[in-house]
């Protein structure tokens, strides 16, 4: 079986692999910010204000124990919530690309 040759020069200047590598950029640098924002309030929380991570919310349940719980579900949302753009933005821009270049 003959294996296909890309242009890879021209497939990157084209017009939809640019808006394509646009939207994915943006879209993962903005996520990737919230992240790591949403991450790093976990341990700068605990330092500098103890008194609201020691709230007791449920028995022995306090609130850093529900804010670090937090954590694996804003995790898990980022990546459902990154599955439905994919699969309704990004896979639409690739098949149309991928159309073009046949």
């Amino acid at each position: 079986m003959a294996e296909r040759q890309y242009d890879w020069a021209k497939i990157a200047k084209n017009p939809k692999f640019v808006e394509l590598h646009h939207k994915k950029a943006v879209f993962l640098f903005g996520w990737w910010v919230f992240s790591t924002v949403y991450y790093f309030l976990l341990p700068i929380g605990a330092a500098y204000t103890p008194g609201l991570f020691k709230i007791k919310i449920l028995g022995n349940i306090n609130f850093g124990y529900l804010f670090a719980l937090s954590q694996f579900f804003v995790s898990w949302g980022i990546a459902i919530y990154y599955a439905h753009v994919a699969n309704k933005d990004f896979d639409r821009l690739t098949r149309e690309l991928v159309d073009e270049l046949k």
